[in-house]
């Protein structure tokens, strides 16, 4: 993967996933979030195995590839997201895209500490300004109160999902490691999540509806196909060749996007203490990405 492919596979990945955070926002309403979070992760897996026979990629994994792959999908496409969906319930989208900014400092300590894989001291620079710059925004936004939302609520379910993905990352840095091809890991991790989402709906008996309407269809449609197939194999392909410790250049460009659609269709308005907040997440992440790879 040339640098010239990384650039165009990041701004890809950059401007479907600054984008999905408020389509998320059009899923929430009658359809309960772990029922959306079904059939958004159901229809990627299906469509990504499809894609895998067509194109006579493996299906098959080997038992250690497959236990990564539950751990993978049990962290990023089940807890993660269902956090995800319960945060943006709470707080605008954008106040979830800046925290999730986060993911690549947390990758950076985690891969320290359970791979030993050091990083310099620019990059720790890097995450402990990323780390301040969400603090700072997640207080600007406890400051306020939304109308019937629990602020405090939403920044920690936040939380929580970036903690939950930078698990799902060493999963998949785990089955890298044994060898399995990115789209089917990607496609059984899917799977995998949704199953696991699905017996938890049954258990605490959700209800299994769908919205026939415009937004909800078009949004799981594009949640399932750009949000889930395309930005997630990029994003794992991205991250075999970046390094999931250091792979920032997504979460650097995601942020101010969401910010933007967040001010034009939710109406959302951020004081000087988020702009000062990105600003220190952006300030970390370039640092993370002109820090030399360990």
């Amino acid at each position: 993967m040339n640098r010239s492919f990384v650039a165009v596979a990041v701004t890809i990945c950059a401007l479907i996933w600054g984008t999905t955070w408020f389509a998320i926002t059009l899923q929430l309403g009658s359809v309960e979030p772990i029922v959306s979070v079904v059939w958004r992760f159901g229809l990627a897996a299906a469509v990504l195995f499809g894609f895998c026979a067509v194109s006579r990629r493996p299906l098959r994994l080997t038992r250690s590839q497959h236990l990564a792959a539950i751990g993978q999908g049990a962290f990023v496409f089940a807890i993660s997201y269902a956090f995800v969906y319960a945060a943006e319930a709470q707080v605008a989208s954008a106040v979830v895209a800046v925290i999730f900014a986060a993911l690549a400092f947390v990758n950076l300590i985690l891969f320290r500490v359970l791979g030993r894989q050091k990083a310099s001291s620019a990059a720790w620079c890097g995450a402990a300004l990323g780390v301040v710059g969400v603090g700072v925004l997640s207080f600007g936004q406890l400051s306020g109160t939304g109308a019937g939302l629990d602020p405090g609520l939403g920044v920690i379910f936040a939380i929580t999902a970036v903690l939950a993905s930078a698990l799902g990352n060493w999963f998949a840095w785990k089955g890298q490691q044994a060898g399995a091809p990115v789209l089917t890991a990607t496609a059984w991790a899917m799977a995998y999540g949704t199953a696991m989402l699905a017996i938890y709906g049954v258990f605490t008996g959700v209800t299994w509806r769908i919205e026939l309407t415009p937004a909800y269809v078009l949004s799981l449609l594009y949640l399932s196909l750009f949000g889930s197939v395309i930005a997630f194999g990029l994003y794992f392909s991205i991250a075999r060749q970046r390094g999931y410790a250091l792979a920032s250049y997504i979460s650097a460009l995601t942020p101010p996007i969401a910010m933007l659609v967040s001010v034009l269709f939710e109406g959302a308005r951020f004081g000087w203490s988020a702009l000062i907040g990105l600003a220190l997440v952006l300030v970390g992440q370039v640092l993370l990405i002109r820090a030399p790879k360990a």
